[in-house]
């Protein structure tokens, strides 16, 4: 009696969160399934279907007479490229600063994470002279070259943490056994350190989708956008607002982003409770 009525209480406390949290997702999918005179009829219940059934020409108009296949792939390109150079930096230098700098790695970890809190405002302008530099402009790679210099610090903060709670004595007896020292990395602490990766890929490709004020910036070219700015540019012309595509746009990358959210939730809140570790 007293187990049923704690799980009866759990879902009383929890019900309203997941109604507001998931709230935004059936209006979306509401909004995308609807034509467009019950969308703009002021006397109609707007949280059902009030003229005729569900209609998929909101999806047509977005695939068929919109360049949004191309920006999904484009952010698809950019975020798993974004997400290996994050890696492949990030897990090195996390490492040495927290296994071999000594006592001025702490400074230096710091550091690195405050260049993660320089507005993106501030240096869209002088990343734009690097970009023009190198020949960048309206093209995908200006984007990879330029996301990472803000998922790398983040990345090497958070995980540099997560190495700290690892105990130094598993690489002692790793490096005792014959391992090197990068054998004990790859062998010992990476396997370890599934949730810190897990969180950094996670937050890097989330950083791609939704990031704005560089998309917008360096990709001019319809074709060559990203979801994040290829939405809004295309979608709202003038004073006229595709509501039914806009929000299918939204809906389509949101519920896999949400849904790998949902799967590796207890590794994600494993990697940032030990990205905090000090």
């Amino acid at each position: 009696m007293n187990r049923r009525r704690e799980t009866l209480t759990s879902y009383l406390v929890v019900a309203p969160f997941a109604i507001v949290l998931a709230f935004p997702f059936y209006w979306m999918l509401m909004t995308a399934l609807r034509a467009d005179n019950d969308l703009y009829n002021v006397d109609v219940v707007p949280y059902k279907f009030n003229a005729g059934s569900p209609t998929s020409a909101n999806f047509r108009f977005l695939f068929e007479q919109t360049e949004y296949g191309r920006w999904l792939a484009n952010t698809a390109l950019v975020g798993v490229a974004v997400v290996a150079i994050t890696l492949v930096l990030s897990l090195p230098a996390a490492y040495a600063l927290a296994r071999l700098s000594g006592s001025w790695g702490q400074s230096i970890g710091v550091a690195i994470f405050l260049t993660y809190l320089v507005p993106p405002t501030l240096l869209f302008l002088p990343l734009n002279r690097v970009v023009a530099e190198l020949d960048l402009h309206d093209r995908l790679w200006s984007l990879v070259l330029v996301y990472p210099s803000f998922t790398v610090p983040f990345s090497t903060w958070l995980l540099m943490g997560f190495f700290k709670t690892i105990p130094a004595e598993l690489e002692d007896a790793a490096l005792v056994d014959g391992a090197s020292r990068i054998g004990a990395l790859v062998r010992v602490v990476l396997p370890l350190s599934v949730p810190g990766i897990l969180t950094v890929v996670i937050f890097s490709f989330s950083l791609v989708v939704n990031e704005f004020v560089y998309a917008i910036t360096f990709i001019s070219s319809s074709e060559a956008r990203t979801v994040s700015a290829g939405v809004p540019t295309e979608l709202i012309r003038g004073d006229v607002f595709y509501w039914g595509a806009l929000m299918a746009a939204t809906l389509i990358p949101a519920i896999p982003l949400a849904l790998f959210y949902n799967v590796f939730l207890n590794r994600f809140i494993a990697g940032f409770r030990g990205g905090a570790f000090r």
